[in-house]
């Protein structure tokens, strides 16, 4: 009985933690050697059971150390149907006075970017998601993370 409580607490406590309208996350850790290799890219595969609106956001974890304001990421996105279709974007890292954006934790840093308010999805079935990075030096240092998110529109 008391290890039923402790799963039934534990299933409580990480449904507490996703934000109302969560619909997909997932976050993918980079090389161990905290750098970004543009050979490494990403796959996240996104079920969507009910065609609609949704915001799509990019997560980012990097450390202290990362030497630029922005982040340039390569999103190529396949629908169930094999439609491909590739966005580039810009993910700010630094503010206009050079300080770090995102949730600190020590000597790294959570960002969170909404890059598609509206993102449409006319097909149900999954959605595949290859993301690289698009800087032009290799690897990308003081990279660690990076995460797909997708959110009930409001």
């Amino acid at each position: 009985m008391r290890k039923w409580l402790t799963l039934i607490f534990a299933a409580l406590m990480v449904a507490a933690c996703q934000p109302e309208g969560r619909v997909y996350v997932e976050h993918q850790e980079l090389s161990p050697q905290v750098e970004w290799l543009k050979d490494d890219v990403k796959t996240f595969e996104v079920p969507i059971d009910t065609p609609g609106t949704y915001e799509m956001s990019l997560s980012f974890r990097y450390a202290n150390g990362y030497q630029y304001r922005i982040a340039m990421v390569k999103v190529t996105e396949i629908s169930p149907s094999g439609k491909e279709t590739v966005d580039e974007y810009e993910l700010k890292i630094r503010n206009a006075e050079g300080e770090y954006i995102g949730e600190p934790g020590y000597d790294i840093w959570d960002s969170e970017h909404l890059v598609e308010p509206g993102k449409s999805f006319s097909e149900t079935g999954t959605y595949t998601y290859r993301i690289e990075h698009n800087m032009p030096n290799d690897p990308l240092n003081f990279a660690m993370e990076i995460g797909l998110i997708l959110d009930e529109a409001n």
